[in-house]
């Protein structure tokens, strides 16, 4: 959530900004900064009717004490009419607030400088690639056609049992998808990172921290029964974990990691593009998140982007990494790093990670602020990354190390393994 202060100081710099995410209601800016005013100045009637209340009532004793009881006793009506125009003052004021937080959480995080000023994939900045082709069998197939004749994933079974989008995991592709995670695990903790197991579920609270509300509410599984969301990704209680509260300085940066299944509806239904893995409602992803100084987001996002480099090299994968234009970035990020994977099969691009810098839009909205050596408040900086999400990652180990009689498994993979090769 962006700051009041901020929008009313730097007014046409913000709707700059916004222009280059295409946000199509500028005007929104104009409407917090008129609520705010408005806030402002019935907070100030307030204000100065309490304080006639006040001093009346000092008034009024010393009054009585005098023996001045007429006078106090006029004065005591005057306090009582105060007291009822307060009340309307009050019930004003709770309005207005509601409609200012209301306003102020339907405008995005503003864009970092360097954000391309595209608005379609096809105008993300491309800022290295890596990796080299793959050298394919003759007649090399898809990763869909790998997995039936491996018998490694069952698509038919999960529309069986849930609906379209719900692969089952069998065989030796459970196993490695178990060891794709453990092996993302070890490497963040190595990094540094704390491990969680955070809720699959989590409340409203929780995914407005994150600003999955009110953005994104069409894209997650909704629990009416307990208001509830099945958590589109582990970012979203993992950087919960602190809402609320006021760290030290020295607490900074907080590094934490979690593996968990992730639910989202916008998959979608027909197409090349969805087609085996490519897109599905549930996947498993691991997550990274951080808590930082201000000062520090910035390294620290480029850091992550190479921790999250290091894993796609060690795979072996070709791949690219891309600065997001304002037009593909998410509602709550300032900058964005999308990493994609060489399908050689498929002859496409397949996104596995995203790491962004969200700066304080999140952090504004849990209140994770830290104390600096002075005891004055600040808000952290808040940044997360796929380290990484397993179904295209899976895709693509299938169709670069197939033979034609097998699908080799990456080294790094060999020790959480019992074999080397799917044959």
């Amino acid at each position: 959530m962006l700051q009041v202060a901020y929008l009313r100081q730097h007014t046409e710099e913000v709707k700059e900004r916004l222009a280059v995410k295409h946000f199509p209601e500028p005007g929104l800016v104009d409407e917090v900064i008129a609520l705010d005013e408005r806030r402002r100045q019935l907070t100030f009637q307030f204000d100065e009717t309490q304080a006639q209340i006040n001093k009346a009532s000092k008034e009024i004793g010393m009054l009585m004490g005098k023996g001045e009881k007429e006078t106090a006793e006029a004065r005591k009506s005057e306090v009582a009419a105060l007291k009822e125009q307060l009340q309307p003052i009050n019930t004003q004021l709770a309005e207005v607030q509601q409609q200012l937080q209301d306003t102020l959480v339907r405008l995005p995080n503003l864009p970092a400088a360097v954000v391309p000023p595209g608005k379609t994939p096809e105008d993300n900045f491309i800022l290295r690639e890596g990796g080299a082709d793959p050298q394919l069998p003759p007649n090399a197939l898809p990763h869909w056609e790998l997995i039936r004749k491996y018998d490694l994933v069952n698509f038919e079974l999960g529309v069986k049992l849930t609906g379209s989008g719900f692969p089952v995991y069998k065989n030796a592709g459970a196993r490695v998808q178990r060891a794709l995670i453990s092996y993302f695990l070890d490497c963040n903790t190595a990094a540094g990172y704390t491990e969680y197991i955070p809720p699959y579920m989590v409340n409203e609270a929780t995914a407005y921290g994150t600003g999955q509300l009110p953005d994104k509410e069409g894209q997650m599984y909704y629990m009416p029964a307990d208001n509830f969301y099945m958590i589109p990704t582990a970012e979203v209680p993992v950087t919960n974990i602190y809402r609320d509260e006021i760290l030290k300085e020295t607490d900074l940066p907080l590094k934490m990691t979690a593996y968990t299944p992730c639910f989202r509806r916008e998959a979608g239904s027909f197409g090349a593009d969805v087609r085996g893995l490519n897109r599905v409602h549930q996947f498993d992803k691991v997550e990274i998140v951080q808590l930082v100084h201000p000062a520090t987001s910035y390294q620290v996002l480029d850091e992550m982007v190479a921790h999250v480099e290091q894993l796609v090299q060690s795979l072996g994968l070709k791949y690219r990494i891309l600065r997001l234009c304002g037009g593909d970035m998410s509602f709550a990020s300032a900058l964005t790093y999308d990493f994609e994977v060489w399908s050689a099969a498929q002859k496409k691009w397949l996104e596995c990670s995203s790491v962004s810098n969200f700066e304080s839009f999140q952090t504004n909205r849990m209140k994770i602020r830290f104390k600096d050596e002075r005891g004055k408040p600040h808000l952290a900086h808040s940044l997360n990354g796929s380290s990484l999400a397993l179904p295209r990652i899976l895709a693509a180990i299938l169709e670069n190390y197939q033979t034609e009689t097998s699908i080799e498994i990456p080294e790094v993979l060999h020790p959480y393994l019992p074999f080397t090769r799917i044959s």
